[in-house]
């Protein structure tokens, strides 16, 4: 059981193109037959699977499935609560924890502060990314290439008329974004609402999700939205700390 979990490691440790038998076998210390023998039960259960030509050896579906299981029953909303009271106390804003959903922000916790307006957003919906500074938080991680792949994909639709609908500005305004650490959404999702947001990172510097900020617009200043803005990103900061996560280098630095 122990040497099948080591391949198993090893393979979600290696390439994203797969690992080869002689590769595992070397990596994990057995011998090539050995590591045959484990590594076709493995394919044949579904917890690997072959490439041809090599064949070369990826993590199978059954662990996809298992993924997904560990993530639901994984207590993030419980771990952040903390975190997110204390910003709430801080903001006297509402204050949302997103998760990242390929790119898109899927809201599943959220709290109000005692005389916050409250903002009809429900937890468990797929945002569209672009509008929202917890979206844009989320797409400031990715790669240019990726978050052309999305804005295709979801079209940039407008919601205000301050809306970024075109890439070339949505990249422009990520690359402020990394720069500063945090999201700002100035009343592009909802006129008269704005939003400021930044992400948290897992034990591999992939962004997890975000935290974010929201008010009325109404009366604040820019600078105002500058001291929200470092405000949640040392919050999302303390998550991915908590979470045992990885700022990742250009996120370490921003300020």
């Amino acid at each position: 059981m122990w040497r099948a979990l080591q391949i198993v490691s090893t393979v979600a440790q290696g390439s994203a193109q797969g690992s080869t038998l002689s590769e595992l076998a070397h990596a994990c210390g057995l011998s090539k037959s050995a590591t045959h023998s484990l590594v076709r039960t493995l394919v044949d259960a579904g917890y690997l699977r072959a490439i041809e030509p090599g064949p070369r050896y990826t993590l199978g579906i059954v662990l996809v499935h298992l993924g997904d299981v560990a993530a639901r029953q994984f207590p993030l909303t419980e771990m952040a609560a903390p975190i997110l009271r204390k910003l709430s106390e801080e903001t006297r804003l509402t204050i949302r924890l997103a998760i990242a959903d390929d790119g898109y922000p899927v809201f599943v916790e959220r709290i109000d502060a005692l005389d916050a307006v409250r903002f009809h957003a429900p937890l468990g919906v797929r945002e569209l990314p672009h509008t929202s500074a917890a979206g844009k938080a989320i797409l400031a991680t990715l790669t240019d290439a990726e978050v052309r792949r999305i804005a295709e994909e979801c079209g940039l639709p407008r919601r205000t008329a301050k809306s970024i609908c075109d890439v070339p500005t949505l990249l422009h305004d990520l690359a402020m974004t990394r720069r500063r650490g945090y999201a700002i959404d100035d009343e592009e999702d909802v006129d008269g609402v704005f939003c400021v947001a930044a992400p948290f990172f897992d034990h591999r510097g992939r962004c997890g999700g975000a935290l974010s900020a929201t008010g009325v617009k109404v009366g604040v200043p820019t600078w105002r939205l500058q001291e929200l803005g470092d405000v949640v990103r040392l919050g999302a900061e303390q998550l991915t700390k908590v979470l045992g996560g990885t700022l990742p280098a250009e996120w370490e630095h921003a300020r």
